[in-house]
């Protein structure tokens, strides 16, 4: 039953960049949600954080086991590395929280599947932060496909593609905290996208390679800075190729540095028996017609697709709004957990088939 005036009491754990600069400031703009509560290892971190988006009162916990035995708390925002994804958000759904996890939903596939386990035991909601498919282009593609008009999808690819873009602060470069880079870090959002706008998540095969090629330069030109090559533990680019139980094939690209002119993140192509579809420079559909061939570029700034309450919605403000609203209601969120789940067993098939030189084959 949907209750609009209701407001969910929110608490964030781990309040670095992510939380920053996506989860609050579009919380901040929700009427149902109220922050309470702001965890992290770096008390000061959670100091500013409450300072800038808690409600009155809000409380700074460096513990986040602490935190969870508040039993006040509605929803609780995963925002750390990812090596603590899985048991913070386990734990907080055991206390009885409805959970969003920033991406990658976990490390490993296991940890992932742990998850899911624990929201359908508890029966509280998880959701994953794969924010790219509330945008605007990502949300008139899902609607084309849904209604059928690219026919049977059997090929996408799925790019995350810098040419210089190697993240220089946090934990990314840290394999053992992060799980990898580029790969789990941008690649995750490419191939979230495109399994979606299939909808297909029944993966048969995946051959996979990663390249440390580029990592080792020092002083190299970079969007964020020079990284430090000896901190430098991740692949720069990764490669997989996905063939789906249906005989549908999937590419993913992913690079934080390669030697390429043509980028793009989070983008998919997509083609069906009866169109195609590309987000190179907006959106463009393609197919036949009375036996000549097409294109349309679709323009998303008309017919209102953008507003809500009269503003520009932008996507990550579009993903907390439709996330607090499935927890109100009652209805699953547009992120599944088991959607996320196979994201993550990709994942780590292609980091697998690299070090192995081999496909690996699912059940």
């Amino acid at each position: 039953m949907s209750n609009s005036t209701q407001t969910l009491k929110i608490a964030i754990i781990g309040c670095g960049g992510i939380a920053e600069g996506k989860h609050m400031p579009s919380l901040a703009k929700q009427k149902q949600a109220e922050m309470v509560a702001f965890c992290d290892i770096i008390q000061e971190r959670a100091e500013k954080a409450a300072a800038k988006f808690g409600n009155e009162g809000a409380k700074v916990y460096t513990d986040f086991r602490e935190l969870l035995q508040d039993e006040s708390i509605d929803v609780v925002h995963v925002c750390t590395p990812n090596d603590s994804h899985s048991f913070i958000t386990i734990a907080a759904l055991e206390s009885g929280k409805h959970v969003m996890c920033e991406k990658p939903m976990a490390k490993t596939a296991a940890e992932a599947k742990e998850m899911v386990e624990a929201a359908k035991r508890t029966g509280k909601k998880l959701t994953i932060g794969y924010q790219n498919r509330f945008r605007d282009d990502s949300q008139y593609l899902k609607q084309l496909c849904e209604n059928g008009e690219l026919g049977d999808i059997y090929l996408g690819k799925a790019l995350a593609i810098r040419r210089r873009a190697v993240p220089t602060w946090g934990v990314f470069l840290d394999e053992e905290k992060q799980g990898g880079g580029p790969l789990i870090d941008i690649g995750t959002h490419a191939l979230d996208l495109t399994l979606w706008l299939m909808d297909n998540y029944k993966p048969k095969s995946v051959m996979g390679s990663t390249f440390h090629k580029l990592g080792h330069k020092e002083n190299a030109a970079n969007a964020f800075g020079p990284w430090d090559p000896k901190q430098f533990k991740v692949e720069d680019s990764a490669f997989g190729f996905i063939t789906m139980e249906n005989g549908a094939t999937i590419v993913l690209e992913s690079s934080w540095a390669l030697n390429v002119v043509e980028t793009g993140e989070a983008k998919t192509i997509l083609a069906g028996t009866e169109g195609g579809a590309d987000m190179k420079d907006g959106l463009r559909i393609n197919g036949e017609k009375m036996s000549r061939l097409y294109e349309t570029n679709i323009d998303l700034g008309a017919g209102g697709v953008a507003f809500y309450d009269g503003e520009t919605e932008t996507d990550a403000d579009r993903e907390q709004r439709l996330w607090l609203q499935a927890v109100i209601e009652d209805t699953a969120p547009v992120v599944k957990p088991e959607q996320a789940f196979v994201v993550t067993q990709i994942l780590e098939a292609i980091y697998e088939s690299a070090k192995t030189g081999k496909a690996v084959y699912f059940e």
